[in-house]
């Protein structure tokens, strides 16, 4: 008789997440020292907005006390209402057209040798702000030198948006798929999940020999059988990084988490990815798509 391993096994059942306290594993010390303060004061200096903050990320003390930052360019308002995100929605703000030169003046204060440039989701400008991206990437890149890592939204399937972002030449596209498509209504709202797939596939032809990742969130409802057909689903396009960490609710808002995934499974979850093709699979919980990112791409150094 077969052995279950863990991610075989059914998930124990327990209270609701809100009325329980959260385990071991995801407790932490925070940081000491005063480099967290200077890329607070950076950021707020040169009016920039950051994914860490926005959406609430877990791991914003430690990145911010090593001085790095995941920037989050076009503003702080976006389109789309997923049920995951505490990026706050609504009608957007005008694209400020000096905020390349802005983001390009923080990486460099910094001392970033690679840069994350992601943005909340525009689907009211004609392009997808795919341009405005563009401008980033060469701006960072003139300033600083630094490889640069874009983390875009699927613009909307617009192939000459996605383009416009290849021609930047960044070194890393990343585009998250979040979940598995049976969760994608409830989790991605107007997302698509084909439409993500198609968006690497394309950037794969386009530009082979550029760095392609992906990443989701685990513990949101998935099953392990749902979650390697997405990973099989990547790599039928040739997918280079991905990256697994556990979805942790923004706020009592939003979706509630459905499980809290433990460390060994998502070690044990990332030894089979690795055995599918992947050149660099980052798994466990604190894992974001842009937490400790130069680490994924081992050329990037």
């Amino acid at each position: 008789m077969r052995t279950l391993t863990l991610i075989d096994k059914p998930a124990e059942v327990k209270p609701p997440i809100a009325n329980r306290r959260l385990p071991d594993w995801l407790r932490r010390p925070l940081p000491t020292g005063n480099e967290n303060f200077f890329t607070n004061g950076l950021i707020e200096e040169l009016k920039l907005e950051t994914v860490c903050e926005s959406a609430r990320c877990p791991n914003r003390p430690e990145c911010w006390s090593r001085r790095t930052a995941t920037f989050m360019v076009l503003g702080n308002v976006c389109t789309r209402p997923c049920g995951f995100c505490s990026v706050p929605k609504g009608t957007p703000e005008l694209v400020a057209s000096d905020e390349p030169s802005r983001l390009a003046e923080a990486a460099l204060r910094l001392g970033l040798k690679h840069v994350v440039i992601t943005s909340v989701t525009r689907d009211d400008l004609p392009d997808g702000g795919a341009d405005h991206f563009y401008r980033c990437v060469l701006a960072v890149r003139e300033h600083t030198g630094s490889v640069v890592e874009v983390l875009t939204p699927d613009f909307l399937g617009d192939v000459a948006a996605i383009d416009r972002v290849i021609e930047a030449k960044p070194e890393v596209f990343n585009h998250n798929l979040e979940t598995v498509p049976r969760l994608y209504g409830r989790v991605r709202g107007r997302a698509d999940y084909r439409r993500s797939l198609d968006l690497l596939d394309r950037v794969k032809t386009v530009a082979p020999d550029l760095v392609t990742k992906a990443g989701l969130m685990l513990g949101i409802g998935e099953t392990i059988e749902e979650l390697f057909d997405v990973l099989a689903d990547l790599r039928d396009i040739d997918c280079d990084v991905l990256t697994l960490g556990q979805y942790l609710a923004p706020t009592l808002k939003h979706i509630p988490v459905a499980r809290f995934v433990p460390p060994a499974e998502f070690d044990e979850i990332a030894v089979r990815a690795r055995t599918m093709g992947f050149k660099q699979v980052v798994a466990g919980p604190f894992v974001r798509s842009s937490y400790h990112a130069a680490d994924m791409v081992p050329h990037s150094h």
